[in-house]
Order: C-alpha cells, then sequence, then structure tokens
C-alpha cells in the first residue's frame, strides 16, 4: 500500500482533497468505499507505463492480504466460572446461587469447581464411591435445571474436581482424562496432593490442577517441591498434550497453603482492617517464591484485592480467636499459565505447533477475583475466579449424528440410526447412550449400548443399532432423541 501512496503521490492529490472529508467516516461506509475505488480507476488511466507492473503487484498483494483476514476464523468468547474451597469437612450449604453467581446476567458457559478437605471418614468415602457426594450432588441440582451437564469429575480422599457446561457445548469437549497425585505421608496418602481434569475445548486443550499443598508457616520450599513434583509426574494418555505442561491453558488452584510472613499479627489484621491489602503482597509466600522459581513465573494470578480468606471461626467473619491464633493468610488461589506461541528457531512439530497458534489464537483475561466472605462452615472462606476465553475454534461439527429410526414402542426394542460426521479414532469402548431431557451428568443416562469397533469408522453410510425398550418405559420419547444427538457425539462418551 506504501507503494501505491508513493506512485500515486502527486497525481491523486488534487482528486484526493475532495474526499478528505470522507476519511474520518467508518471504513465500512459505501460512500468512501466508491469514493476510493473512483480515485484508484482515474489514477490508474493517468499511470506512467513503467510503473504499472509494480502497481499491479502491490495491489495483488494487498488484495492477497485482505483475503487472507477475510478467511480467518472468526473469533468467539467464552466465560468460565472457577470456585476453590476448603470446605473443611462440612456439608455444603442449602443455598450455592452466590457462590455460583447465578444471578449474573452473564451466565457461564464453563464452570470449574474444586474442593479440598470434603469429609472422607470410611463409611461416608465408601458411600461417596457408590453414590454422588452431597457437594456434588447440591452443584449437579442447582446447575442441571439451567442446562449444565456434569462432563468430569475426580476424588482423592478430600479432594473433589468437577467440571459442568452448557449443553451447547457438550459435543465440543472431547479427550477428556482425569488424574491424581498423592503428597500426604510421602507420597503414600492422599490427604494432601491434586486431582486435575484435562481435555479439548473445541480443540484447545485446558487442564484444571485442584492441589491442596503442605500446611503451615515454615514448608513454603515444601510447598514449591510439591508443585513441582506434581507437574513432573502427572501425565496423560493423550498425544497432543501428555503432560500438564504440554496444555494450551492451564489453571493451578486450590489451598495451596502459602501464608503471609515476616509482618507481625497487628500490622496484618490493621492492613486488613484497612484495606490495604497491597502492603501485605511483598510478605506473600506465593510471591515470593515466584521471584525464585522459574516453574512459577509462567503462571499468572489477579490482583489480590479481597480480604485473606484463612482462617477464620466458624460462621462469622472473625479472624481465628482460639488459642492458636493463626496469622490470617491467602491461602486459597487461582493461577493460570497461558502457553506462549514457540520463538526462535523450531523442530518440525514446534513449526506445526506455531502455526495452529497464529491461525487459531487463544486468549485469557481474568474479569474478576473475589471472596465470598458470607459463607461460614468451613475456616477458609471460599474464592472465585471469573474469566473470558477468547479464541478461535478448531472444530465447529460433532463427531456424529444420531436419529430415530421408525416407530417407538414400549413393547419392542428401538432403532436409533447413527453416521460418523468426520473421522476419528474408534475404540471397542465406544457407547451410545439415552440421557432423559434435562439429566445432570454424563452418567445418569437410562439405557446404553455398545458400539462394534468396526461399526465406528468414517463413511456416508447409517449404521443403526437397538435401544432397550427400558428406555421407552422411563418416558424417552423419539422426538426427543434430535435434543441429544450432539450430546452423545463426543466419541460416543467413550
Amino acid at each position: 500500500m506504501d507503494e501505491i501512496n508513493r506512485i500515486f503521490g502527486t497525481l491523486g492529490r488534487v482528486r484526493s482533497e475532495s474526499v478528505a472529508s470522507d476519511t474520518t467516516q467508518s471504513t465500512g461506509s459505501r460512500l468512501v468505499l466508491r469514493h476510493r475505488l473512483q480515485q484508484l480507476l482515474t489514477c490508474v488511466e493517468d499511470l506512467d507505463p513503467k510503473d504499472e507492473l509494480k502497481v499491479a503487484k502491490t495491489l495483488d498483494n494487498a488484495f492477497l492480504a485482505c483475503g487472507k483476514k477475510a478467511n480467518r476464523p472468526k473469533k468467539d468468547c467464552f466465560r468460565l466460572h472457577m470456585v476453590t474451597w476448603n470446605v473443611a469437612t462440612a456439608d455444603p450449604p442449602d443455598d450455592v446461587s452466590s457462590l455460583l453467581h447465578l444471578n449474573s446476567p452473564k451466565t457461564p458457559d464453563l464452570y470449574v469447581i474444586g474442593l479440598q478437605e470434603v469429609y472422607s471418614g470410611p463409611i461416608r468415602f465408601m458411600s461417596d464411591s457408590v453414590f454422588d457426594d452431597p457437594w456434588s450432588h447440591i452443584l449437579m441440582s442447582t446447575l442441571a435445571p439451567r442446562k449444565y451437564i456434569k462432563i468430569s469429575s475426580i476424588r482423592m480422599q478430600g479432594l473433589l474436581l468437577l467440571f459442568f457446561s452448557k449443553l451447547e457445548h457438550v459435543p465440543f469437549i472431547r479427550d477428556i482424562r482425569t488424574t491424581y497425585t498423592r503428597t500426604g505421608l510421602f507420597g503414600y496418602w492422599g490427604n494432601k496432593g491434586a486431582v486435575s481434569v484435562r481435555l479439548s475445548f473445541y480443540g484447545h486443550t485446558l487442564c484444571f490442577l485442584n492441589c491442596h499443598l503442605a500446611a503451615h508457616m515454615k514448608y513454603a520450599t515444601a510447598r514449591v517441591n510439591e508443585f513441582e513434583y506434581i507437574m513432573d509426574t502427572q501425565t496423560f494418555e493423550c498425544e497432543k498434550a501428555p503432560s500438564v505442561l504440554d496444555h494450551r491453558l492451564v489453571f493451578w488452584f486450590g489451598d495451596l497453603n502459602f501464608r503471609i510472613q515476616d509482618h507481625g499479627m497487628h500490622f496484618v489484621r490493621s492492613c486488613i482492617n484497612s484495606q490495604k491489602y497491597n502492603l501485605l503482597w511483598s510478605n506473600d509466600q506465593l510471591m515470593m517464591m515466584k521471584k525464585k522459581v522459574e516453574a512459577l513465573q509462567e503462571f499468572e494470578e489477579g490482583p489480590l484485592d479481597f480480604q485473606p480468606t484463612y482462617k477464620f471461626d466458624l460462621n462469622s467473619d472473625t479472624y481465628d480467636s482460639s488459642g492458636k491464633k493463626r496469622k490470617p493468610a491467602w491461602t486459597d488461589r487461582i493461577l493460570w499459565r497461558l502457553r506462549l506461541k514457540p520463538a526462535g528457531k523450531v523442530s518440525s512439530a514446534q513449526a506445526k505447533q506455531k502455526e495452529e497458534f497464529t491461525e487459531f489464537p487463544l486468549r485469557i483475561k481474568q474479569d474478576l477475583y473475589t471472596s465470598h466472605m458470607e459463607y461460614g462452615i468451613s475456616d477458609h472462606k471460599p474464592v472465585v475466579g471469573v474469566f473470558s476465553l477468547e479464541l478461535c475454534k478448531m472444530q465447529d461439527t460433532p463427531l456424529v449424528c444420531l436419529r430415530a429410526e421408525g416407530d417407538w414402542s414400549a413393547d419392542i426394542d428401538s432403532i436409533v440410526l447413527y453416521s460418523p460426521q468426520q473421522p476419528f479414532p474408534s475404540s471397542s469402548w465406544d457407547w451410545i447412550g439415552l440421557y432423559k431431557v434435562g439429566f445432570s451428568s454424563v452418567s445418569d443416562y437410562i439405557t446404553y449400548t455398545w458400539v462394534k469397533d468396526n461399526e465406528a469408522v468414517f463413511n456416508e453410510e447409517h449404521m443403526q443399532v437397538h435401544e432397550s425398550k427400558v428406555a421407552l418405559e422411563e418416558g424417552l420419547m423419539p422426538e426427543k432423541l434430535n435434543g441429544l444427538d450432539q450430546i452423545v457425539s463426543d466419541e460416543f462418551w467413550k
């Protein structure tokens, strides 16, 4: 474009004066566009022949650049609501609306909830392994009427991690894996450690790591060592992102147990009472460790503009008044790490990744980072982080399309036709499930059927499977199936 300006220089100056005022208008204005094209055509007629080839080449480059820009995938924005809370073995409150911001005009697309110290006595733990634990139950029963589905969860003793999604996104949440790491009692006990869920969201790899690290003021270095051990040992059966840090976006959160050191109790409480939280930041152990440990420096965190969330007397906003009088601290945190595009000289694999990062960018912005003081069932207050994820979708077609065949009756088995919409690896574990409308979890299927390994191939034919009449007896009608076809499109929920 600079070349065009140079060549047209004097020639176009007089003519451009008549439309100078139009340049202040929107570039989308048709009037301005017509003036520009008219000006260009007039100038081309008066062009010196020796400059014609140069101008043509410059215009070709300009049109090519415009074409590339026009063909770029459009960006979509998704809202992520995260919660971390050490619940100190308490049962959930009757109402979690405030915690989930259910009255907010902006509804989240995803909920990720990480809990620590969920009650795990022997009898309760056995019961929770068969039935939903009380925390999962209240969260599912609260979110299901709003069309959120529990996609995945993992529990290790008192650590619990739950991932919910709006129904519309379910077909594009794939490659879900979970794992855990024990760090208590030299790695043999799960009272401390981490649980994680990793997945692909519209093709972008995300990992959520819920941790409960070593307690007490003097163990800051031990906490960092535990973090590094967790990062080194957690692996997933996923070729694209086999470790935590291989993911495009990682969230590290939980009761990280970092304290405020050096400052005395009087100074800390004075800063809290006057809301001068920034005076405490320099002595926050996590911030101090970030200056020393390179692995921590890759993680970002929003400003701690809320009062420390530990330790409180139960059912109050009063900090620890017991004989121990523990110093307040921001033990409960939410951090994130966005993987940067490979720079400098790169391998062929990194070059492919660099191209992917350029074509399908992912950006994150934290919209809110705060605590909820109204909950008093624990000596910790819950912390909430709300994020906006801006991304270009790498996937926008469900893997499978389903439809009911013929008339359905409770007296006979029914037939479902399915056809893969794109190639994907099949497995002997692939299955199709039927769900009631309004189901709360992927494990809430009424009935299911296995898909033969050689049937899950990509072609234009429809395959058929038989569904038990149990589904019909439970009230699932065939006209409802189309509302569910996307739900079972996620690799048949294998």
